[in-house]
């Protein structure tokens, strides 16, 4: 299938040289007009002259999130301030915020990756979008948004929340699309029901779900319910936002990620060796076309695989099975909370809401996991027995579990909070 764009089906070899020619061109930007990389380049003993190949990359230092932290709010920029069209910023939950700026022609980047991904979706000019990611500081509301727009789309810019509110403009305006976050798609999908709305009759045909992990299981729950392709998309704000890498619906084995724009290395995340494509590990991203904001090996946390193209030439990214940071360590066990949602949508009469309390008995670290039945009057104690041993036979961990009565887990508005 042709792509949005020639380069998302050009040969190994032209795509490998354009990421060269770009990448020696970011390096030398980022060095000359960010301190930070000076610095950090001048301590590793490498100039932007001595990477040649895209092999040399390695060589150079990691950035990673506290950087950008320490940078805050502009010192990270490699164009003066009134050169950005725009910033945003993280929440800054657990510090200060990460703070991103683009250029016009940054923007302009942004909307095309987006805009290559929402066709690689199965969009297409003409299609009405329902936007329910956030606007505001978060990336997701506006860039989705301008994807859209320059797809040819017809854009509802509603954001989060007001769920019941969204019901009527998708049943009264009919879009064909929808970008939302897969747990909050979920309490749409809840709240139709409740309003006597078949989900599966709207006119919906294509789901795109990003800036939360999710598991095949949901993707399964989400289609059967809302009668829809779901397909993932990746982004991070301090790359771009979305529109990193996105799946396509032909395939849905993965995520293509936009090479000519975002080059991928996957370490150990211990060691920060750089790790063959195949093997899991941690993503590391390098951007190859940003002007404000370059970022050089850029620690993501997240955890996956790098693939071999198939829809694109263009590798693909497994999906995301959490971030290392994220990472619960229980009893010596490593365990990421997309596994324990894999088990939980395993075990038929639980829904795909649920919680993580990770505590403490004494010394040891322990685990509950928080689970809504599917039907009030279900046996939750059988319930409860079932979940509590594929957890303990698949992952190797014993668990609490806590089956409890429809729509007693906290629902968000966008992103859900897994992990308290």
């Amino acid at each position: 299938m042709a792509g949005y764009e020639p380069i998302e089906t050009a040969s190994i070899d032209e795509l490998r040289t354009l990421q060269t020619e770009r990448l020696q061109s970011t390096l030398h930007n980022a060095y000359a007009n960010i301190a930070h990389y000076t610095r950090a380049f001048d301590a590793a003993g490498v100039h932007p002259d001595d990477v040649t190949s895209l092999d040399d990359l390695a060589r150079l230092p990691f950035l990673v999130k506290d950087d950008l932290r320490e940078a805050y709010p502009f010192g990270m920029f490699a164009v003066p301030r009134e050169d950005l069209v725009r910033v945003h910023a993280s929440s800054g939950t657990t510090g200060k915020p990460t703070v991103v700026g683009y250029t016009a022609a940054d923007i302009d980047t942004w909307a095309t990756v987006m805009a290559r991904s929402l066709f690689a979706a199965g969009g297409r000019p003409g299609d009405l979008l329902h936007n329910a990611y956030g606007y505001g500081l978060f990336t997701g509301g506006l860039g989705a948004h301008y994807g859209g727009e320059k797809l040819g789309c017809t854009v509802v810019p509603f954001g989060g929340g007001q769920t019941e509110r969204q019901i009527q403009l998708i049943t009264d305006f009919e879009p064909r699309l929808i970008t939302v976050t897969p747990s909050y798609c979920l309490n749409l999908i809840e709240e139709m029901e409740r309003l006597g709305i078949d989900p599966a009759a709207t006119s919906l045909q294509v789901g795109i779900f990003g800036a939360e992990p999710w598991t095949e299981g949901m993707r399964t729950e989400i289609e059967e319910r809302l009668g829809i392709d779901a397909v993932d998309i990746y982004g991070l704000s301090e790359v771009i936002g979305p529109g990193v890498a996105q799946e396509c619906v032909e395939t849905k084995d993965g995520l293509t990620i936009w090479e000519d724009h975002f080059y991928p290395e996957i370490i150990d995340p211990e060691t920060g060796d750089v790790l063959p494509d195949g093997e899991e590990g941690e993503l590391v991203i390098t951007s190859l076309t940003k002007q404000a904001l370059p970022v050089i090996r850029y620690r993501t946390r997240d955890i996956t695989t790098l693939l071999p193209g198939t829809a694109r030439t263009m590798r693909r990214l497994a999906r995301i099975t959490g971030r290392s940071d994220d990472m619960l360590i229980i009893r010596g066990v490593n365990v990421y909370p997309s596994q324990i949602e894999a088990e939980l949508m395993q075990v038929d009469g639980l829904s795909a809401h649920y919680q993580l309390h990770k505590g403490t008995d004494g010394t040891m670290a322990t685990l509950t996991v928080m689970v809504e039945a599917l039907d009030p009057a279900a046996d939750r104690a059988a319930l409860a027995a079932q979940a509590r041993e594929r957890i303990k036979t698949m992952i190797g961990v014993t668990a609490t579990v806590e089956v409890v009565e429809p729509f007693a887990v906290p629902r968000s508005q966008g992103k859900a909070q897994r992990v308290v």
